[in-house]
């Protein structure tokens, strides 16, 4: 999720072969014990946001339905959030690198005994940490894939201020919902990246619609921002499907 990116246009996804998730499942790893103080209350925020995501009143990610591997499509049955961990067994490192945060991903992903690409691990750093170079490397946050779970880099986005998205629907913690669900999305269509949904420039269901027409999506653990997705079968960004 690149801090305000452009609007991009696009001829739409195109399937490259890999897998997508059929079961899409959250693991929220909050790294650092850094995370035993959390007084802008981000902890509740996520586990709020993807707790109530796949449940009731959840439109916004059916968007994603329609983009199938050879197997068979995303489904939603309740909530996607599959487990909570605070990992406070020592501090979250002030700069880490990329495999740094990816042995993080499968230190949550033994934690909870999965793997596979329908476990999504967001390793969520805490404030005054600056994961992969955040934020001043260009980006709000990231997916990748690990090797045995997909995988995201969720900086403590609110150090960006609203360059990544605070106070822009909502309050000061809609960046992390916005950008959140943007890699949440991401990873559902093309959990092993590129493998799976990305256009003719290797944009994703995410990057095609980033910081456009944000709004709110009501779920039965209240109110939260998020962005619009792609649909090939609208030909746009929609915020429903």
């Amino acid at each position: 999720a690149k801090a305000h990116a452009a609007p991009q246009a696009s001829s739409g996804l195109i399937y490259n072969g890999g897998p997508v998730e059929h079961n899409p499942t959250v693991y929220l790893v909050f790294w650092g014990n850094q995370w035993d103080s959390d007084s802008n209350g981000v902890e509740s925020y996520l586990q709020g946001f993807f707790g109530g995501l796949g449940g009731s009143g959840d439109d916004w990610s059916t968007i994603t339905t329609q983009y199938p591997d050879n197997v068979g499509a995303p489904s939603f049955n309740g909530s996607v959030l599959g487990g909570t961990w605070v990992d406070d067994s020592g501090p979250a490192p002030a700069n880490a690198q990329q495999a740094d945060i990816a042995a993080e991903a499968q230190a949550g992903a033994s934690y909870f005994g999965v793997s596979g690409p329908d476990a999504d691990v967001f390793v969520v750093s805490p404030s005054g940490t600056s994961p992969d170079g955040f934020p001043n490397s260009g980006f709000c946050a990231w997916h990748d894939w690990n090797g045995t779970t997909a995988y995201t880099n969720m900086p403590y986005v609110l150090d960006a201020g609203s360059g990544c998205g605070a106070d822009s629907v909502q309050n000061q913690l809609d960046g992390f919902s916005i950008v959140g669900g943007h890699e949440y999305a991401e990873a559902i269509t093309d959990p092993e990246p590129a493998s799976g949904w990305v256009d003719s420039s290797g944009e994703e269901i995410g990057d095609l619609c980033a910081w456009q027409n944000l709004t709110t999506l009501s779920l039965s653990t209240g109110s939260y921002a998020i962005q619009p997705l792609w649909s090939n079968n609208a030909g746009g960004c929609v915020s429903s499907g």
